[in-house]
């Protein structure tokens, strides 16, 4: 079905902070995906609040949208929007976000008869969410993404969200454990639903490994294991290179290839420099930085074992990507990495921020082998089009049974 099919479906504005932009392509490209492929399925419109000051982690930023206001991506309309929040004041951003975009999101309705409001992140978006459908008479949504769990640590800003997650017309989460949190906050377990992200085999299937080993100038010499994330504390990067010196001691001599770029958080940066110096690793410690989603997939394809050692997660894409392309996975237990990794075949499981364990799940993947065709087939088996699907039959149930945003 198509949006411009003649059946019934519902409009939807969805709200997030968190999406793609001009000076930042990849922020929030999870997000772009699902949405991408609803507005394929039923009119989508996404409304994205980007901040005139950002604060995030010790350096403040000043995101730059070099003069853009509205893109198409694909069938779906972006807009992004300024606002200004007061720094330290955490509790008060789902206000100001709802007061700033009101009057805006006022006039698009005059041309986008939106009928639900689609809010990705339990705090400010969801709080937000709920101040809007109020306003505009509408039911609302909330996904949970993962960063739930830090805000929820925080009283004022549980309480926001507890409001919020019971007034949601339904709350879709990343994972088993945010669907337990939404729970736990006052969400109706009736209204609630784990959907996952998917994968595009468009850009993540396998390549030949040999090629994309000398495409990527890694030694045939020697093991490689890719970890991929921002470059910040809690993605457990400096967790991997610990580890390696006790790996070159087992007689398994691996190299570690870090995927990523500066991110939202306490850098990394500073303690991966000071083990690579303490081991001595310059030559087996690679950094090429930040690299786009065809060059992602060819890591995956050319490594022995991907790692993701995060500590913590929602729904961890680049789990499922180097699947897709074939490659066996160690993850630490966080997110909804159990339901991703749900056959030994594929890789083993770990618990979060356990260097022993990381290393005995390593040494036994780098030893053993794997029929990465099948892996492949396992990763790729959950697409975005089901997402997409998945989510609007959410919203279909909650327009055409005339929910009450309001509800106690």
């Amino acid at each position: 079905m198509s949006p411009d099919s003649g059946a019934a479906v519902p409009r939807v504005l969805s709200l997030s902070s968190v999406f793609p932009r001009p000076d930042e392509p990849r922020f929030g490209v999870f997000v772009a995906r699902r949405l991408e492929h609803l507005a394929e399925l039923a009119p989508v419109e996404a409304a994205v609040p980007v901040p005139w000051l950002e604060i995030a982690g010790r350096r403040p930023k000043l995101p730059r949208l070099h003069g853009v206001k509205t893109v198409q991506r694909g069938a779906l309309t972006v807009h992004y929007r300024r606002w200004l929040y007061p720094p330290g004041l955490g509790f008060f951003h789902p206000a100001w976000m709802a007061a700033q975009m009101a009057p805006w999101l006022g006039r698009l309705r005059r041309r986008f008869p939106f009928n639900v409001i689609d809010a990705h992140f339990g705090f400010p978006e969801s709080v937000a969410a709920m101040r809007l459908a109020r306003r505009f008479g509408v039911p609302f949504t909330a996904t949970l993404r993962g960063n739930e769990l830090i805000h929820a640590r925080c009283p004022r800003r549980r309480a926001q969200m507890q409001a919020a997650f019971r007034a949601a017309a339904a709350v879709m989460a990343n994972s088993p454990q945010l669907r337990d949190l939404a729970v736990e906050l006052g969400a109706d377990p009736a209204r609630t639903r784990v959907i996952g992200n998917g994968v595009d085999t468009t850009i993540f299937h396998p390549r030949p490994r040999e090629e994309a080993r000398r495409r990527l100038a890694m030694d045939p010499s020697r093991l490689h294991i890719v970890s991929a994330g921002w470059l910040v504390l809690e993605k457990g990067h400096h967790l991997l290179a610990n580890v390696l010196p006790r790996l070159h001691a087992g007689g398994l001599p691996a190299d570690l290839w870090i995927l990523g770029g500066p991110g939202r958080g306490e850098d990394a940066r500073p303690e991966l420099a000071r083990i690579i110096a303490r081991h001595g690793l310059e030559a087996h410690v690679h950094l090429p930085g930040a690299v786009p989603p065809e060059t992602l997939a060819e890591y995956f394809s050319a490594c022995d074992v991907f790692c993701l050692a995060s500590l913590r997660e929602g729904w961890p894409n680049v789990v499922q990507e180097a699947l897709a392309c074939g490659a066996p996975v160690v993850a630490a237990r966080v997110g909804a990495v159990e339901q991703i990794l749900d056959a030994p075949e594929c890789g083993e499981i770990v618990p979060p921020g356990d260097p022993g364990a990381l290393f005995s799940a390593l040494a036994r993947l780098l030893r053993a082998g794997f029929d990465r065709e099948a892996i492949a087939r396992r990763g790729a088996a959950r697409s975005w089009r089901q997402v997409a699907q998945e989510v609007l039959d959410v919203f279909q149930t909650i327009v055409f049974s005339s929910v009450d945003p309001e509800r106690p």
